[in-house]
This record gives structure tokens, C-alpha cells and sequence, in this order.
């Protein structure tokens, strides 16, 4: 079991960061916020997805504006991601969860100090956001865009919210690279005790940010620091929480459906594996037991792995056998199998107690 670093517990809304709180996961809207239809659209879209958080975007005054009718038609907790210009955090922090600044470029400390104050007056969290790409001055000029910089603004940014009377803080350290990205979050880690907010920025499309966010988060996930996370893709919303449950459950994070332990395509195989993994997959995806289910197509692994799984099939040729707990069920004929194996899968599902 992996141990999670421990953090201060802080409220986004009625979703628990921090402490011994679920790790959240999270994404961020695209369309204008001022486009009040098509941004409650894609919440509604993120919230039946599985995000637990979702994160609007606020660049003028018109957005602003336009999140209190969101937040009226929206159930997830809202955050409002404002940069350069701080009287549209004012406006936000009237209606929406949590207030998202970037210290690069929010201004001076006065302009500062009049968001805590109207967080404070709401109990609402600020997460500090700390990118590579836009360090303030002074960090940019002594480190450049390195671990160090991004590490070196966030301890100060969190130590001028601290000295404003400000603790409730979550904090995210992004690069658009793997290295840096980690290199920063384990740096901070033992600096204070607030949330992290995990992602790598500008991670690109579906197949690089998952390949990049799987390796960054994960690596983070596994040393127990993270309590809540976002995947970002240039694609669309849902596949970032997809892909975000993905990583949790396949770090060993936590338990969450079923884990599919399949065969890699080689020349023993001798079932139509490939297509039915994908029947598998497609029906069974609505189980939440975290059972261990194995689909092997030849004799060299299929026995030794069905053994240990909860349930599994063991092919051979033209043939096969279901497996529960290592207990043979059934020998069938090859179009039969998979059809007695997702009945022996709900019904373990139905049995199954944490």
C-alpha cells in the first residue's frame, strides 16, 4: 500500500483536498465562460465523465460576470482561473469554490492581498499555480525556467499568502516536460504541508500527454505526493478524466474496477484475443469491484496467470476454460467464452466486499 504524504486538509467546494481525502482528479472547460450555455454544457459533460473538480477559464470581465448563473446550473465545485488582471478574482470569488492565481502574473502584493481578503471573507482556497513558462522576474533572471525557479516562487508565494494570514492553500508546480515537472514537485514536498495539485502542462494530444502524464503523476503517485490531479490534453474533455482515473488505478493508487491483465499480441495466440479484450472492456467497464481478471490466449501463460486471477479464461485452441479463483467453471468452445466469463465477472462483482 502506498503511503501518501501528509497534507493539510482543505475544501474545494463539498470535494475534500488533502489529508486522508480521495485523490481528486480534475479538467478545465474550453469554450468562453461568457458563453454560459456551452461552458454549463461541458461541466455536465465532465461531471457524467467522473471529475470530481472542474476549472473555468476567466480573462475579462464578461466571464466574470457570467459564473453565477454557471454556478446555479452546475453541481461540480468551480474554480476560477484568473491571470494578470486581480478585480475579476473579486468578481469570481463571490460565486465560485476556489480561486486560481498564477503569482507570475497577478500583480503587485496589494492586488494580492485584496484576493485573500475576499477569499477569507468566503472561506474559499487559493491554489497558487506556479507554470515554468511564466516565473516571476526575479526567479526567471536567477534560475531561469528550471525545478529551482518553479520551487523558489511557490515557497515565496506561499510564505506572502502565510504572512497575510492565509493557510488554506493547495499548490501546483507545472512544466511541459517530465523531468522538471518532478524534479519541482519533489522539491517543494518538504517545504510545507499543503495540497499538491499534480499535472504537466502543455502535455499535447491524447498520446503524448498520456504517455507523459502517466509517467510524471505516476512517478509522483508512487512516492505518495499528490491529492489532486488534472491530465491535460489538446483533445476531448472526458478522455482527461479517463485517462486520470487510468493512472490512480493502475499506480495501485486506488481500487477501482477491474484490473484486465491480457496477453501481448505474439505468434502463440490462438483466439481472436484483440477483439474479445475489447468485448470485455466495453462491458464491463460500468464494474467498480477491484477485481483481477485475466484473458490469455495460448497454453505458455494462460494457466499460471488464470490461477491467481478472480476470474479468467484460459484459451487454447478453438476452446478454452473460465476460470473462478483458480477453480475451473467451464470448458467451452471459443464463441462461448466470453459470454460465461462476463457472467462469472458480475457475479464476482456482486459478491466482492472491501
Amino acid at each position: 500500500m502506498i503511503e501518501r504524504v501528509k497534507t493539510k486538509k482543505i475544501y474545494v467546494g463539498n470535494v475534500a483536498v488533502g489529508g486522508d481525502a480521495p485523490i481528486s482528479v480534475q479538467s478545465m472547460t474550453f469554450s468562453q465562460t461568457r458563453d454560459i450555455d456551452s461552458t454549463v454544457e461541458q461541466i455536465n459533460r465532465l461531471h457524467f465523465a467522473g471529475a470530481d473538480i472542474v476549472r473555468v477559464a476567466v480573462p475579462d470581465i464578461e466571464d466574470a460576470k457570467a459564473l453565477k448563473e454557471i454556478k446555479k446550473r452546475t453541481s461540480l465545485p468551480l474554480v476560477a482561473d484568473i491571470h494578470f488582471n486581480h478585480k475579476l478574482a473579486l468578481i469570481a470569488a463571490e460565486v465560485v469554490d476556489c480561486i486560481r492565481i498564477n503569482p507570475g502574473n497577478i500583480g503587485s502584493k496589494d492586488r494580492v492581498a485584496e484576493v485573500v481578503k475576499a477569499c477569507k471573507e468566503r472561506n474559499l482556497p487559493i491554489r497558487i499555480g506556479v507554470n515554468s513558462g511564466s516565473l516571476e522576474k526575479q526567479f526567471d533572471d536567477k534560475y531561469g525556467q528550471t525545478p529551482k525557479g518553479m520551487i523558489a516562487s511557490a515557497d515565496y508565494n506561499i510564505k506572502y499568502l502565510e504572512d497575510l494570514g492565509f493557510n488554506d492553500i493547495k499548490v501546483s508546480m507545472k512544466a511541459s516536460d517530465v523531468q522538471r515537472t518532478v524534479q519541482a514537485y519533489r522539491g517543494l514536498r518538504p517545504l510545507n504541508n499543503y495540497p499538491f495539485h499534480l499535472g504537466v502542462t502543455e502535455a499535447g494530444t491524447l498520446f503524448h500527454s498520456t504517455v507523459k502524464s502517466s509517467i510524471a503523476l505516476g512517478t509522483l503517485l508512487l512516492e505518495g505526493i499528490g491529492d489532486t490531479m488534472r491530465v491535460s490534453i489538446t483533445g476531448e474533455l472526458e478522455e482527461e478524466i479517463k485517462v486520470g482515473r487510468a493512472i490512480l488505478k493502475d499506480s495501485g493508487v486506488v481500487k477501482d474496477g477491474l484490473n484486465i491483465i491480457s496477453c501481448p499480441t505474439c505468434g502463440r495466440i490462438e483466439a481472436d484475443l484483440v477483439s474479445a479484450v475489447a468485448q470485455i472492456e466495453e462491458k464491463t467497464k460500468h464494474i467498480k469491484a477491484p477485481l483481477d481478471v485475466s484473458v490469455m490466449g495460448c497454453v505458455v501463460n494462460a494457466i499460471g496467470e488464470a490461477k491467481h486471477a478472480d476470474v479468467a479464461i484460459a484459451y487454447g485452441k478453438g476452446a478454452g476454460l473460465v476460470m473462478v479463483k483458480g477453480e475451473v467453471v467451464a470448458r467451452l468452445e471459443e464463441k462461448e467464452l466470453v459470454e460465461h466469463f462476463i457472467k462469472e465477472v458480475e457475479k464476482a462483482a456482486k459478491e466482492f466486499k472491501i
